[in-house]
């Protein structure tokens, strides 16, 4: 059954603190005014050799107005649940748009900010696809079940650590604008880990292991078997530690990589999700992680990938991080191309970018991670579409006669372009003559994002599609943190360059 907005939340003096706020906004002269109210609760649980190491339960409840005044962008937020000091509160956003004209135009600039538009949506509600709230679930019961996975991976073999965590956020938003949109808004989502940590008595060595299921955008029902089975995971880690401890050094060179959804997520973030992002594309966005090789003018054109790459962005996925109904901009969640049969189609947008470069409409990717911050252009659930009838991830393996089977993710690192990079994982398998032949250590791929794609030969069907993503996907100055998904199929990528980090580390 459907959940509905937290009582607790619509109580709060939404409306008459929107309108008072757009009315000062539109009374000081703006062509457009936005009043967002959020109430954003995170908590956290971890466990250290399954006794409790530390937790945390914060609430960040505040309002923000952002007004276009003068062809420039003002902002403000506040804490006082009063009219009159939202209606300051606007007083102070407009004013920092003032300011902001002056400075553009001391700058020689004519740039004057736009929005694409919208169609009205008055009095939305929508709420997030979950069955059980993790803040109505007692806190006993939460570290209650971390201890007994913990307790369960302790008592295996050759296992002397494990780290457990679970964090989980309700994150509430009011929104109303001068168009005449309002909307209220829940989401819940959670991301549980658990580490296990062998070592080695003889040689001092030690290694680890974590699981790979993903954070999801669900409730308590995914700890107790919805959507990913712990039992299996948790049964599997251990003998995997082990064998991972005894693995050899991977041999460098080219191989052909299937690598698996629990990785493949990363990549995908990495080198298409934050490549398609269009302010970062157009050189907006470059001082926190850099712009994009995927330039504007080779929209249409550029060789993303091989031809059976597509690639959606998705505001709609159901559980996905970045699912939401409407935008920090009042507009209405969307699933569209990024990449169409292995070219560049499409980009991220916000209403500003969208009006600006000639789009019709904003693909809803405006986002502001707390009532203090402004809204910004952030990442949609970018993923890789299967293939209609595809293989199985052990018919993928069956096709390579020497190669090696990536899962999980570990380590990444990619340039300020988004175009050379190298990505670790949790676990390598040889693969010889179709069979899984034990695992490697030390192993890292690296590739140029074009050429990586376009070594894509298979993608899997839709049994292997898993929907991956974070918690912490960094983006702006001052720096915001958005959850985000990215959902794939195991794919083969033929001749990937395989290095050995121990020996590069050693350089």
């Amino acid at each position: 059954m459907p959940h509905s907005i937290d009582e607790s939340f619509t109580a709060l003096p939404l409306r008459a603190l929107a309108d008072a706020a757009l009315a000062r906004a539109r009374s000081l002269g703006s062509e457009h005014a936005d009043f967002r109210l959020e109430r954003v609760r995170s908590a956290a649980w971890r466990l250290r050799d399954a006794r409790p190491a530390g937790s945390s339960d914060t609430t960040d409840l505040g309002y923000a107005v952002r007004v276009v005044h003068g062809g420039a962008w003002g902002f403000a937020s506040g804490v006082d649940m009063t009219p009159d000091a939202a209606a300051r509160v606007a007083g102070q956003a407009v004013a920092m748009a003032k300011l902001s004209a002056q400075v553009i135009a001391a700058a020689g600039s004519d740039e004057r900010v736009e929005l694409a538009d919208e169609p009205v949506h008055a009095d939305r509600t929508w709420v997030s696809a979950y069955e059980i709230n993790p803040f109505e679930v007692p806190d006993a019961d939460k570290t209650g079940l971390l201890a007994e996975w913990s307790s369960r991976l302790l008592a295996a073999p050759g296992v002397d650590h494990v780290d457990a965590a679970l964090l989980t956020v309700q994150e509430n938003k009011f929104y109303a604008d001068t168009a005449g949109t309002s909307t209220t808004q829940q989401r819940v989502r959670l991301h549980p880990h658990l580490t296990a940590v062998a070592v080695d008595p003889e040689s001092g060595e030690f290694d680890s292991m974590r699981t790979i299921a993903p954070p999801a955008g669900r409730g308590w029902e995914y700890m107790t078997g919805t959507g990913w089975d712990w039992d299996a995971e948790l049964a599997e880690i251990p003998g995997h530690l082990a064998e991972k401890l005894r693995a050899p050094s991977v041999e460098a060179g080219a191989y052909d990589l299937v690598v698996d959804p629990s990785n493949l997520w990363l990549t995908i973030h990495e080198s298409i999700g934050h490549a398609t992002e269009l302010d970062r594309a157009l050189g907006y966005e470059a001082a926190y992680a850099g712009t994009s090789f995927a330039t504007f003018d080779q929209l249409g054109t550029l060789t993303y990938g091989s031809e059976i790459m597509n690639v959606t962005g998705d505001r709609t996925a159901e559980h996905g991080l970045a699912t939401i109904g409407y935008d920090d901009e009042g507009v209405a969640g969307q699933s569209w191309d990024l990449v169409k049969d292995g070219i560049l189609t499409g980009y991220q947008l916000d209403r500003r970018i969208a009006r600006l470069t000639g789009f019709e409409r904003s693909n809803g990717c405006a986002y502001a991670d707390s009532p203090a911050h402004v809204p910004v252009q952030r990442m949609a659930n970018v993923s890789l579409r299967p293939a209609p009838g595809g293989p199985s991830t052990e018919e993928l393996i069956s096709g390579v006669e020497r190669g090696i089977y990536v899962v999980g993710d570990r380590s990444w690192s990619i340039d300020m372009q988004r175009y050379n990079f190298q990505f670790t994982g949790q676990r390598f398998f040889r693969i010889e003559n179709g069979r899984l032949a034990g695992q490697l250590r030390d192993v890292a791929y690296q590739a140029t994002t074009t050429d990586f794609w376009g070594s894509m030969t298979a993608v899997g069907g839709p049994e292997t599609y898993v929907l991956g993503g974070a918690f912490n996907c960094g983006k702006a100055q001052p720096g915001q943190v958005a959850a985000v998904s990215h959902g794939c199929p195991s794919a083969l990528f033929r001749g990937v360059t395989i290095l050995n980090t121990t020996q590069e580390a050693g350089r």
